[in-house]
C-alpha cells in the first residue's frame, strides 16, 4: 500500500524571535532597549487552512502575521513561504503574490477614484492585458458582492463595503493565502459579522488558507483551528469546540467572551445538553429547539 504523500506547508514558521526597539528613560538619559514582540514561535499553516490568530492587543499577533508576507523579518529563525525564505529579498515579490494581506484601515489600501478602478489597479501595474483585467475585475467584485456599487467612487461607500472593495482588490491577484488583520476593528457588530462571514465563504468557494487575527472570540468560530497567542508565544492550539469549551481559561486571557457563548455556559449550568460544535447564535439556536 501506497503511504500518504504529505505536503509541505504553505506557511512554515521556524523558532521566530522578534523584538522592537523601545526608548526607556535610565537614570536620567533616554537609552534605546529592546523588547520581545516575538519569542520562539513555531507555526506551520496548510495550504487551504482557516486560521484564527487569537489574543488581546498586544500579544503579538499582528506582529507574527506580517511576518508571514515579509513585510517583518525575524530577528531569530526563520518564515518559508511555499519554500521561500523570507530573509530572501529577491523571493518577497512573489511571497507577496502567494499572500495578500488586509488591514485596519481599508482606506490605506484604495487608491483609485472609481471601484472597479480600485480593483483593477494592481493587475494594471502587472501588465495584465485588459481582457483578463476586466474579467479578473468582475470575478472578485462578484465573490464579495459589490458587483453593483463598481461605478461608485469609494468614499460613498461604507465601512464594511470599503473593507470588501479591499479585499476583492486581493482576490483579483490571486494569492493563495489572505491574512485579514483585524480587519473589522473599526466596524459595527453586525458588519463585523458579515465580513466573518465573507472569509468563512471565501475559504469554501475558492480553496483560499485564510488567516484571521482578531482579539474576538465571536470572529474566531468560523476558523478551522484557533491559534492563542499571549505575551508573544503561542499557547494553545486547537479547533473552535476545543478552545470554547474552557471559558475561565478564556478569561483569564482577557478574551471578552461573546453573549452567545455566556448564554450556551448558563444553559449547560441549568441541565441542557447544549453540544459543543454549537458556536455560532444560528447553531445554538438550533440546539436550544432540539433541546
Amino acid at each position: 500500500m501506497a503511504k500518504d504523500v504529505i505536503s509541505p506547508p504553505l506557511i512554515d514558521i521556524q523558532q521566530v524571535t522578534y523584538k522592537y526597539p523601545v526608548k526607556r528613560t535610565m537614570q536620567d538619559h533616554n537609552q534605546l532597549v529592546t523588547e520581545p514582540a516575538l519569542q520562539n514561535i513555531n507555526l506551520q499553516i496548510q495550504s487551504g487552512e482557516y486560521v484564527a490568530l487569537l489574543g488581546h492587543n498586544g500579544c503579538g499577533k499582528s506582529t507574527l502575521a506580517r511576518h508571514c508576507n515579509a513585510l517583518l523579518l525575524p530577528d531569530e529563525g526563520n518564515v518559508y513561504i511555499a519554500g521561500m525564505d523570507t530573509r530572501d529579498v529577491t523571493k518577497h515579490g512573489m511571497i507577496r503574490e502567494y499572500v495578500g494581506m488586509i488591514f485596519q484601515n481599508p482606506d490605506n489600501q484604495l487608491i483609485a477614484t472609481l471601484v472597479e478602478d480600485d480593483v483593477a489597479w494592481g493587475l494594471a501595474v502587472k501588465g495584465y492585458p485588459l481582457p483578463q483585467i476586466r474579467e479578473r475585475v468582475a470575478e472578485a467584485l462578484d465573490a464579495v458582492n459589490i458587483s453593483h456599487l463598481r461605478q461608485l467612487p469609494p468614499y460613498k461607500l461604507s465601512g464594511g463595503q470599503r473593507q470588501r472593495l479591499a479585499i476583492a482588490g486581493i482576490l483579483a491577484l490571486r494569492p493563495q493565502c489572505i491574512i485579514a488583520d483585524e480587519a473589522s476593528s473599526m466596524l459595527d457588530p453586525f458588519t463585523r459579522q458579515e465580513l466573518s462571514e465573507l472569509f468563512s465563504r471565501l475559504h469554501r468557494k475558492f480553496g483560499l488558507t485564510i488567516i484571521q487575527v482578531t482579539h474576538l472570540l465571536e470572529e474566531a468560530v468560523y476558523a478551522q483551528r484557533i491559534v492563542i497567542m499571549e505575551r508573544g508565544r503561542v499557547i494553545q492550539e486547537g479547533t473552535p469546540a476545543q478552545i470554547f469549551a474552557d471559558v475561565e481559561r478564556l478569561q483569564e486571557l482577557k478574551l471578552i467572551i461573546p453573549d452567545p457563548l455566556k448564554l450556551v455556559v448558563y444553559l449547560r449550568d441549568a441541565g441542557f445538553a447544549i453540544s459543543n460544535q454549537a458556536l455560532t447564535i444560528e447553531e445554538i439556536a438550533q440546539e436550544i429547539a432540539n433541546a
